[in-house]
């Protein structure tokens, strides 16, 4: 049987006997259910509730009739069927009760998407419950309401939840293609589900494996030792019993059936079906679609000069750009720094090297002259680790790929580990310096001597395997950067981030020092796993694990950082600001029993091998007490008062296995990053074409335009240490990025010098090179792509136009003069209803998808199916509120962002002072050495810690106080005022009304 969770059936999903009749999942998940689900989120009866002209207390009796119809319906049951998922789509009632009239009104427009946006209290202030704010239902509801979450504003965010939670379920469930061990999650192993496997052979280290003999050779493999204390150099053992899981060189994954992998190759009668002959590796031709779709138009070109600017930085350059208001240029290299760290498809900076292949242009020449395009660029391909045909295999009458058509190695460990500052390899660990004088340090040296200076610059370089061991092994292009794990791709913002961590690392060191100094006989909370039982003392602490324990604590803050700092502003609203930060420290993190009496659960859960537990309810159930430190407790007594009781004794051993790896859920696939979340990550249209740089001492006034250009490889430390942190933080904290937008790509990326690939043109197009690798490593077009993670369709071009505009509205005059351009590129065919064009989805009625997408058989319909996912994405005008990135971009977070974390046990299970030290456990718990640190003001009806990267710079930047101070998010531009409730506006803050980013 399917399990049951909280989300809402679409319109015409036949009503199911409620679940709970049949099979209760128990306290621990009633009591989740009782706090995110009280509303109700089962099927609704078939009524129409129109609230137009309704007195107030008419309209809420409606809603509060509605929601009671849904509890009286039971939850919805997760299909058995991939065709049959959610959609994001509800029914009325759904929408009544957690949104009302406004909801209701929503679903009427058919639109492709999802409907928790129209929910209240999901939006800005307006979307809150007026009555409920600000009217006469508060007085009357409210201290019930407050505690069982039944006020209409937290029936919308709580709606909101489910809705996505019932996602990521469907994601877990149907979305996992590992390259690997494909096989196995189909059939099962040993009787026991696939969904529910812990250990895989392909996940053994190898005989020719350095450490092969050390984690048990041909036998039972398991890590043991010093392979287990820390993050290991390639990422291996951070399972014990999977080896090889995560390491530098292992398989991308994948999150779409392999099958619907390379569709311009047509490997089905599906994909041939829904592309027919129209597709190929350069067709569309991706130069065309760069300069038509992609690039930034500018009102004045010549104050812009193609990205370049002005002579002498001038501050009057000017390149137009589509801004976002609530997000700063900050957040547009903190997700370049991210990335670095989870996936690369080259070795040592290098594609294939062995020939060029042509990225030009295909137009007649007048046509190419005309739109500024090469036809002769040309790029180096991808390296490919398997290219023979897939295996295939059969079960329960269905045919199977064991893996992608075409499969590839990711060349930095998969694992959130800072490999990016600490390495991946040997030749990458080469390259990180530690200080001389104390090895448990980075290196760092000042310019003039005081301060703690910054990362030290690679010399001239050599061949990556040198013969002299004191060569800089790194690619001549790196040359004079600062040196770095991870150069490629080397900015002005990672120059930045990387020397603000090498602080950090250096901030914990000290303080470690410190405590040490003060207290040496002190018990450190380190442990030896040699000698589990050895108390190791402060002074005991060798400089060796001192630096090890500090790359746990930086990699710990960076996740830290990014889970409940960027992404919350990424996604600005208040269902994103509860999901994620309940993924750190749980929904229940202020409700310690109910907490603990998940946690219980789950340690049952995680070992069950029934899927239906092991998945989908702990899925649900980790809301509760958080993904975050999962299984770092372990408690004899599994009463659920034992806590009450005062006694509970943690009894979690570093010398029980079970312990030490217990807190992972991998939910019967291995963790890699798939290949289509790399897709979702080409963002390059957040990077303004002119950086303006400030000085602290007078922050208002932009006092240069630097383009982003220039700030690239040894010229990006040059301009960090021109300018100095101070001001750098500054300049990027204060000034907007761009939008993720059609017609937002910078010009100097589509004209950027690439000498070193030797091409004629000496130029590549990075905007129409990000199509190019979509095609090459197999990435579905858009449409299908949608599908395959259970979003719904679209059926035209004529769907991306936000038809809530006014039709005399700019912004609706520039999408629809986009769209006509996607026609005129993409083109249009006549249809034919009897083709079926996939498999991933079905309507109402139980029909899969044809060529027509329900328009007349016969007719002339856009080739829809052909777009490249990331034009579609990109051209995706309808978003949640305050969302950066689009909802396709955001279902492939849902799944892969959780993931990240299930999986890591030096986030879950191994989050304790013996890996961490007990200073080290406090810092990333309280974002320093110090404890909590509160904010003194509310934001978004929120008081808060102040934030860990506000911390991080406060200790590494102390310069930066004053303008600090007033900051909640340091990626909300710092001069922003941010209202009441996540408004969008751009206003100033009391103090930067003389900005000069609020005088355009």
């Amino acid at each position: 049987m399917s399990p049951s969770l909280p989300g809402s059936p679409a319109a015409g999903t036949p009503a199911r006997p409620s679940p709970l009749r049949r099979r209760r999942p128990g306290l621990a998940a009633m009591a989740l259910l009782a706090w995110l689900a009280a509303p109700g989120a089962g099927p609704a009866a078939d009524e129409s509730h129109p609230e137009a002209d309704k007195p107030s207390w008419l309209a809420t009796w409606s809603s509060l009739r509605a929601c009671k119809r849904l509890v009286a319906g039971g939850l919805r049951e997760v299909p058995d069927d991939r065709a049959d998922r959610f959609l994001g789509k509800v029914q009325e009632d759904t929408a009544l009760c957690r949104g009302g009239k406004r909801a209701v009104e929503a679903l009427g427009r058919d639109t492709p998407w999802v409907d928790w946006q129209h929910y209240w209290a999901t939006g800005a202030g307006a979307s809150r419950n007026a009555n409920y704010d600000d009217g006469w239902l508060r007085p009357l509801v409210g201290g019930l309401s407050e505690r069982v979450h039944l006020n209409p504003n937290d029936r919308g965010i709580d709606g909101a939840l489910m809705d996505l939670e019932y996602q990521r379920v469907e994601l877990i469930k149907f979305n996992l293609f590992d390259n690997a061990t494909y096989r196995d999650y189909v059939q099962g192993r040993d009787g026991a589900p696939g969904s529910t496997l812990t250990r895989w052979d392909a996940m053994r280290l190898p005989p020719e494996h350095p450490e092969y003999r050390a984690v048990g050779g041909d036998g039972e493999q398991l890590c043991r030792g010093e392979l287990i204390r820390h993050r290991t150099l390639t990422g291996i053992c951070n399972d014990l019993r999977n080896p090889l899981m995560g390491a530098t060189g292992t398989l991308f994954a994948r999150n779409v059936e392999f099958d619907e992998t390379f569709p311009d190759a047509g490997h089905t009668d599906l994909t041939r079906a829904r592309h027919g002959d129209r597709l190929g590796p350069m067709t569309p031709d991706p130069q065309r679609i760069s300069r038509e779709l992609f690039t930034r138009e500018q009102s004045r070109p010549e104050l812009c000069n193609q990205g370049r600017g002005l002579p002498g930085h001038s501050p009057e350059a000017h390149c137009d750009y589509h801004q976002a208001p609530f997000f700063n240029v900050l957040a547009a290299f903190w997700i370049q720094f991210m990335t670095h760290d989870w996936f690369s498809h080259l070795s040592e900076g290098e594609n294939d090297r062995t020939g060029l292949q042509s990225a030009g242009c295909r137009l007649p020449d007048d046509e190419a002259a005309a739109l500024g395009c090469r036809p002769d660029d040309a790029f180096q391909p991808s390296l490919v680790a398997q290219a023979d045909a897939p295996e295939a295999f059969d079960h329960q009458g269905k045919q199977y790929l064991t893996r992608a058509h075409r499969t590839f190695n990711n060349h930095v460990t998969a694992w959130w580990d800072a490999s990016q500052l600490y390495g991946y390899d040997e030749v990458s660990a080469s390259r990180v310096k530690r200080d001389p004088e104390d090895p448990a340090r980075l290196q760092l040296v000042a310019d003039d001597g005081n301060g703690p200076g910054y990362l030290p610059r690679f010399g001239p370089g050599c061949d990556v395997a040198p013969d002299d061991a004191e060569c800089e092994r790194i690619h001549p292009a790196w040359a004079g950067q600062e040196a770095a794990a991870f150069p490629d791709n080397w900015t002005v913002g990672m120059a930045f981030y990387h020397n603000v961590f090498a602080r950090e690392h250096n901030a914990f060191v000290e303080a470690f020092r410190e405590q040490a100094a003060a207290t040496p006989d002190a018990d450190s909370g380190l442990r030896d796993p040699a000698e589990p039982a050895r108390v190791i003392r402060y002074r005991d602490v060798t400089d060796d694990e001192l630096f090890e324990a500090a790359r746990l604590v930086v990699a710990a803050m960076i996740a830290k950082i990014h889970t409940i700092e960027w992404t919350p502003q990424l996604l600005y609203d208040e269902p994103l600001y509860r999901g994620m930060n309940s993924n750190w420290s749980g929904l229940f993190h202020e409700h310690a029993l109910v907490e603990g009496a998940l946690s219980r659960v789950l340690d049952r859960l995680r070992a069950s091998d029934d899927d239906r537990h092991a998945n989908a309810w702990y899925s649900v159930l980790a809301a509760g007490p958080g993904i975050f430190g999962l299984g770092s407790e372990r408690y004899a007594d599994g009463s659920l008062f034992a806590k009450l009781r005062g006694g509970r004794e943690d009894i979690w051993s570093l010398e029980n296995p079970d312990h030490v790896n217990g807190g992972i859920n991998h939910f019967g696939s291995p963790f890699n990053f798939p290949e289509e979340f790399i897709t979702v990550y080409r963002l390059h249209p957040l990077v303004p074409d002119l950086l303006e740089v400030r000085d602290l001492d007078a922050p208002d006034r932009v006092r240069k335009k630097v383009p982003a250009l220039e700030g690239f490889r040894a010229s990006a430390s040059d301009l960090l240490h021109d300018e100095g942190l101070a001001d750098w933080a500054l300049s990027m904290g204060r000034q907007r990025l761009g939008l993720l937008t059609l017609g937002n790509h910078g010009q100097f990326l589509q004209n950027l010098d690439m000498p070193h690939l030797g091409s004629d043109s000496g130029k590549l197009d990075i905007a129409a090179l990000d199509i190019i690798r979509d095609r090459e490593r197999g990435v579905p077009r858009f449409n299908e792509f949608r599908r395959q993670y259970g979003l719904k369709q679209l059926t035209g071009f004529d769907d991306f136009i936000d038809t809530r505009l006014p039709e005399d509205s700019a912004e609706r005059r520039r999408q629809e003069a986009l769209v006509a351009k996607m026609r005129e590129i993409y083109g249009q065919h006549v249809c034919d209803a009897g083709k079926i064009i996939s498999h991933a989805q079905r309507d109402a009625a139980g029909r899969y998808p044809d060529d027509c997408l329900g328009h007349p058989d016969g007719t002339l319909v856009d080739n829809i199916e052909d777009v490249d996912a990331v034009v579609g994405w990109l051209a995706e005008s309808v978003r949640p509120h305050g969302f950066a990135i689009s909802e396709t971009q955001f279902v492939v977070f849902i799944l892969n962002a959780s993931r990240r974390l299930f999986s890591d046990r030096f986030f879950t299970s191994s989050f304790r002072p013996e890996f961490y030290t007990q200073l080290g456990h406090d810092w990333v718990m309280h974002n320093g050495p110090d404890g909590a640190v509160m904010e003194t003001a509310t934001s978004n009806g929120h008081r808060q810690p102040v934030s860990p990267l506000k911390r991080v710079l406060q200790r590494t930047v102390p310069e930066l106080a004053a303008e600090l101070d007033p900051v909640v998010n340091v990626f909300d531009p710092w001069a922003r005022e941010r209202g009441d409730y996540y408004s969008l506006e751009w206003t100033p803050r009391p103090g930067a009304e003389n900005d000069d980013a609020f005088a355009r």
